[in-house]
């Protein structure tokens, strides 16, 4: 568990583009981590769940702020939103069995299209 600590601490110490979009991905991984716990927390009813929830908020945002030091806030701010919305989609219908129209399904792929088309237009 340190190693895996210590580790993360170095490659949260680079710097430059590359880990700034590494720093937005993973921030858009965690808003799909609150958002599932927070559900999870049944209105923060449930303490366990609750705390990763505050947790999970609590990183992405971290990691989002390092993120657009670097990144541009219009750039950042809809991916990672766009990753947490896909994440937070898929797990909805694995775990919660939630159900989506295949037209839903449709604008799902649209949105994951946005997301990699804003990502590699960007100068």
């Amino acid at each position: 568990m340190v190693a895996m600590l210590y580790f993360f601490a170095k490659v949260l110490a680079i710097g430059g583009i590359y880990m700034a979009w590494i720093y937005l991905i993973v921030a858009g991984l965690f808003e799909t981590v609150w958002a599932t716990t927070l559900k999870m927390s049944h209105g923060f009813q449930k303490l366990d769940y609750s705390v990763y929830t505050i947790i999970g908020m609590g990183l992405s945002f971290w990691l989002l702020a390092k993120a657009i030091k670097t990144l541009p806030l219009g750039i950042a701010y809809p991916i990672w939103t766009g990753i947490g919305a896909l994440g937070t989609i898929i797990l909805g219908v694995t775990l919660f069995g939630d159900r989506l129209s295949p037209l839903t399904w449709v604008f799902v792929g649209l949105l994951l299209i946005s997301i990699i088309g804003i990502k590699i237009t960007v100068h």
